[in-house]
Parts: C-alpha cells; structure tokens; sequence
C-alpha cells in the first residue's frame, strides 16, 4: 500500500533513498543516489472539454520525474542530507480554476503548464535529537494527511483548507523527529510575496503508532494566505493496518479569512498478491455569511497492479457528487527507476 507505514514517514522521506532509487557512490560517510519515474497517463472526462463542450473529453496527463539524494557523516551524532527531486511535463495548458461569473455561467480558466518544476529541493541535518531542514519541502502537516492520500490517480482534496498544510512549501523551516512510536514534526513557512502557494504560517503535528496496527495524529497549522488574510485549522487522524488492508480517516476544520471551512477524507486498501485495491471519499465545505458551500464532494475507486518493484499500471474513476461537476477516468502506466 502506497502509505500504510507512516511511523517515521517524514524522516524517511528527508534522509532516506527512494526505494528504488540506485545508488552512484557510496562508502562508510557518504553516499549519493538517483531515482525517478516515467509515467504515461490519461484522463477521460467531459470536464475537459472547455466552456462551450465542444473540445476532446481526452487528455494526456503523462509525466517523468527525477530525484536525487544525498548523505554524508560529520560526526558520530550529526548527518547531512540534501534531496532535489524536478517534474518533467509537457507544458500544455492546464485548468487553473473553475469559477461562476455574473451572470451565474461556469468560467472555466486555463494557464500555460511549467515543463520543468521543482518539486522538492532542501538540506539539513540529521541529529540524535532528530532533522533540522530547510528548503521547498512538506509542512509538518503532511505526516497526517498521508493517512488517507494513498490513491494514484485521485484524492487528496479534503483536508488541505490552508496553504500552510500542504507539501511542497517553499521557505520552509522544518523538524522531525521520532522517538520509539512518537513521532513529533514542526514547521514555520517564511513569506513569499512572489509565490501564491506560499504562506507566512507555523505548524505542528504529532502521531502515536501502536504496536497492533493503530496510528492516531493531530496538528494545528497558523498563519497568514497571502496578504493580511489570517488562516488557521486543525488535523485530526486515524488509521488502522491489519495484514493485508489499510483503512484510515482524516478531519480538518479551520478558517480562512472570514470563511469557515470544514473537510474530510475517508480511505481504505486491499492488498492480494500483485493487486490493489483501493477507495477514498473526499469532502470539503466552506461557510461564509451563513451561506454553505460544496467545494469537494466525490468519491473515488483504483485498482493497481504492481508487475514488480519497478513496472504498475492503473485505473481509477471518480464519481463527482457536485450538480454540475463531471465524473473522471484515469489510466496510467508508471515505471519506477
């Protein structure tokens, strides 16, 4: 399963190689690897048809990513480690946002795609009291809401109501540290005006993972989105692993301005042999001036099929639970390296 083992998922992902990542020097101090993946993906859907529903329902979703990491001894009780890990994508238009205008029409609106992104680049220190960081990575936050984003092609989409939850922040200070089954993280995003998906914000989370499969976390994430706009929220996690299946929940609620938002996220997997089976529901509701509003509502079912460490193939729908919202089809093949 994609995240069932989240007991020191963070520090795993700081300090750690990919998994099948190969390693090009390595000795007693030091060691450096590079991984990645090529996947080919595609959605069906009519949503991608554009404002006047004349378009293809087709769309080439493809990608390649490339990840290097590194770590080298100072001493008996300090590490350094770097990562830089960059997207590759084929820079067509994609659908920024959807929203109504006056006259109360969908509005569908479409921006140039950057072919090369970085989506992580940071460095720090690996101590016995547990890794400094800093650099474009995860908030502390990511830790619970992994519990339930676990899906290749869908999810993810309930419980991030603030920028200052999410991965992927630039600026951004961070601690982790694990101590038997205690897992602790932290984070304060630094603000920069010059990236709308950063925020001036601070965060911590904590999770507990119990020998029989149990794992709880909480966290609260506060600060500013954008300029002047005060955001908060809190996290709530459960998740449960028994042999071969995984479930997990997620709560959030917070504010945004002077908007109330409120989100959750169910998931669940099925291991047999080489295939998985997997399903989420995701909602999300924003509340202002008394007046609420469905922002998220679907739910999602995947399957995968792992030919080996290397080679899987996918397919997941979507079935949008919003009037006016279309459901999805996604295919894909992805090879790890």
């Amino acid at each position: 399963m994609k995240k069932a083992v989240l007991a020191s998922a963070i520090l795993a992902s700081l300090v750690a190689g990919t998994a099948n990542a190969a390693t090009v020097y390595e000795d007693d101090s030091k060691s450096l690897s590079i991984g990645g993946r090529a996947e080919a993906r595609f959605n069906i859907s009519d949503a991608n048809k554009g404002d006047d529903g004349t378009g293809n329902a087709f769309k080439d979703k493809s990608r390649a990513r490339i990840n290097l990491k590194g770590k080298a001894k100072i001493n008996d009780q300090i590490t350094a480690f770097g990562k830089y890990e960059v997207e590759l994508a084929d820079g067509k238009k994609e659908l920024s946002k959807v929203e109504l205008d006056d006259n109360g029409k969908l509005v569908s609106t479409y921006k140039e795609a950057d072919k090369v992104q970085t989506r992580y680049v940071y460095a720090g220190f690996d101590t016995q009291a547990g890794a400094f960081s800093y650099g474009k990575q995860d908030s502390a936050q990511v830790m619970l809401t992994d519990y339930t984003d676990i899906l290749a092609t869908f999810g993810g989409d309930g419980v991030d109501l603030v920028d200052g939850n999410k991965d992927k922040r630039e600026n951004n200070f961070l601690y982790a540290g694990e101590f038997n089954n205690f897992t602790v993280a932290a984070n304060y995003i630094a603000e920069n005006n010059n990236d709308e998906k950063d925020s001036d914000s601070y965060g911590i989370a904590a999770q507990y993972a119990f020998p029989f499969g149990l794992s709880l976390g909480a966290g609260y994430v506060n600060g500013q989105d954008g300029t002047d706009v005060d955001a908060n929220q809190y996290n709530l996690a459960v998740s449960y692993e028994f042999s071969n299946f995984y479930a997990a929940a997620t709560y959030a609620s917070g504010e945004k301005g002077n908007t109330d938002l409120t989100g959750y996220e169910l998931a669940t997997a099925f291991k047999m042999n080489k295939f998985i089976a997997q399903a989420a529901y995701n909602f999300k509701q924003s509340e202002k001036s008394g007046v609420k509003k469905d922002e998220k509502d679907y739910f999602a079912l995947e399957g995968i099929y792992k030919f080996n460490k290397n080679l899987r193939t996918y397919a997941g729908y979507l079935f949008n639970q919003i009037d006016g919202e279309d459901d999805e089809l996604q295919v894909g093949i992805r090879y790890d390296f």
